[in-house]
């Protein structure tokens, strides 16, 4: 009977420990040379998206984007926001504006979350790696 007790616990554990993972959220940081303000607003965004306040994290990006408009980073954290609150054409042209305005950036070019949207895309490269138009 022992036995039986510890065989099931071990299917409990494995289990459980086999089932789906949430996805952690990674926002992205102001690069070098974004403006002190900027970068704040930044990151207090960025402090909302990572505890789940979706709208908060909305509307902070919003601003942010308000008050630097080329940067890539802000717009593609908002499109993860925009996403998880199930607004997913915004989100997509969020993630497009994102890519467009940092071809270099991995991150963003890389992404699953832009890669989704490959078939919409407008882009000249699949990758930031791809030498090759597509």
């Amino acid at each position: 009977m022992k036995r039986l007790g510890w065989l099931v616990m071990a299917m409990v554990t494995i289990v459980g420990c086999a089932g789906p993972r949430k996805a952690e959220i990674r926002p992205l940081h102001a690069p070098t040379g974004t403006s002190a303000a900027v970068s704040q607003q930044l990151e207090q965004g960025n402090q909302l998206l990572v505890k789940g306040d979706w709208g908060g994290a909305r509307e902070i990006y919003v601003a942010t984007i308000r008050a630097d408009q080329q940067l890539a980073e802000a717009h593609y954290n908002l499109a993860l926001a925009l996403e998880k609150l199930g607004e997913k054409a915004e989100a997509r042209k969020h993630y497009v504006a994102a890519a467009n305005l940092a071809p270099g950036n991995k991150v963003i070019w890389d992404a699953p979350p832009l890669r989704k949207y490959e078939s919409e895309l407008t882009l000249d490269k699949k990758s930031w790696m791809d030498p090759n138009p597509k």
